[in-house]
């Protein structure tokens, strides 16, 4: 049930992202584009060394929305675009099976709108996840339902024959879980992509150019709830709920960009469970079964604002942390969402360098 919870916010955060403007040209304007691409699994673990077996193909069919400047966001980033993209992949390994993922993303232009390059997050659908009996080498995938990320670069040509261009690139996708439960060791994929556009655009489209003009805000105090569910990284130990709250103050430095400070209490079931199992199976571990589970950290971090839709970068340290679980070190990624002026929403993954602690999602105050 609570994979589903995760998959129904995604999709309402894919919803909210893209549905925040009208375009300020009348005259419709889209673009679709089709790509083939092919690869390799990188080995950032050598727990997948086994199953990187081929080279992963598939497709990339994506509807993209043009957008004129009706929203100061969309002049301070060159005209963006956005949309959907579904995907289909073959991992050319037996263990691993096959992806299909649904994607909201965002693309942006350099070099005249010659260079595309943009992101894409979402879920996905693995054909054939862990089991311990059946499918006992996929230790990649422990849910058949997967969070998914995309970032892509491209050369992109439009309208060289009619409404057909062409495009070439890279994209780069990621499948995790969130540890929510395991194993989750994760695939990334760098694969070479080609393919087609087919565009619906005006002749003389009118952009709306915002001055840019120098923006601050005072400091403002936040607070943060964010929950969830996870595993520890012994493989059936249990999912368990996790709880953090944070306060931190934020400083608006720009259109573009705010900072962060604060400090979190983390309150993570699965430690328990965690901290019994190693104290009774390694009696030399050095935890004795009397720690306290609770973790307080402090971070740093930036957020980089996109209309009401921002993207968090957080790194952490912990001040007070009996377990000692992961690093002393963490980092924490994710995306927010402005409601209104004062509440936000949030869906951030928590993790100790490459290895994911949590996905959780929270709900916000700004004073």
């Amino acid at each position: 049930m609570n994979k589903w919870i995760v998959v129904l916010f995604y999709l309402a955060f894919a919803k909210a992202s893209l549905a925040q403007t009208k375009e300020y040209s009348i005259t419709p304007s889209f673009s679709i584009d089709v790509n083939y691409f092919y690869g390799n699994i990188l080995k950032h673990n050598p727990d997948i060394s086994h199953l990187i077996t081929g080279h992963p193909e598939g497709v990339l069919l994506r509807y993209n929305k043009q957008t004129y400047g009706k929203e100061e966001w969309q002049s301070l980033y060159g005209f963006p675009d956005f949309g959907f993209t579904f995907s289909y992949q073959d991992l050319k390994n037996q263990s691993l099976g096959e992806a299909l993922g649904v994607y909201a993303h965002y693309n942006f232009y350099a070099f005249n709108k010659q260079l595309q390059y943009g992101i894409g997050t979402g879920v996905a659908y693995m054909t054939n996840p862990y089991d311990a009996v059946t499918n006992f080498r996929n230790v990649a995938y422990g849910t058949r339902l997967t969070s998914a990320t995309y970032i892509h670069a491209n050369y992109r040509k439009e309208n060289l024959i009619g409404a057909i261009g062409f495009q070439a690139g890279i994209t780069l996708i990621h499948y995790s879980n969130g540890n929510i439960k395991e194993p989750n060791t994760s695939t990334n994929s760098l694969l070479f992509n080609v393919g087609l556009n087919w565009s619906i655009l005006p002749e003389n489209p009118t952009y709306k150019t915002w001055d840019k003009q120098k923006y601050t805000e005072p400091v403002h105090l936040n607070m943060m709830l964010r929950h969830g569910w996870n595993e520890s990284n012994t493989r059936g130990s249990g999912q368990f709920p996790f709880y953090n709250l944070s306060f931190y103050l934020d400083k608006r430095l720009s259109k573009k960009s705010s900072i962060h400070a604060g400090t979190e209490l983390m309150v993570s079931d699965f430690l328990k469970e965690h901290r019994d199992f190693q104290a009774n199976s390694f009696p030399n571990s050095g935890i004795d079964g009397d720690e306290d589970t609770k973790r307080v950290g402090v971070f740093a971090g930036h957020e980089l604002h996109i209309g009401k839709t921002s993207v968090l970068t957080y790194l952490g340290y912990y001040i007070y942390d009996e377990i000692g679980y992961g690093s002393a070190i963490y980092n924490r990624i994710g995306l927010q969402r402005k409601l209104n002026n004062h509440w936000m929403a949030s869906l951030t993954l928590k993790s100790h360098g490459a290895s994911a602690e949590a996905l959780g999602i929270g709900i916000g105050y700004r004073l």
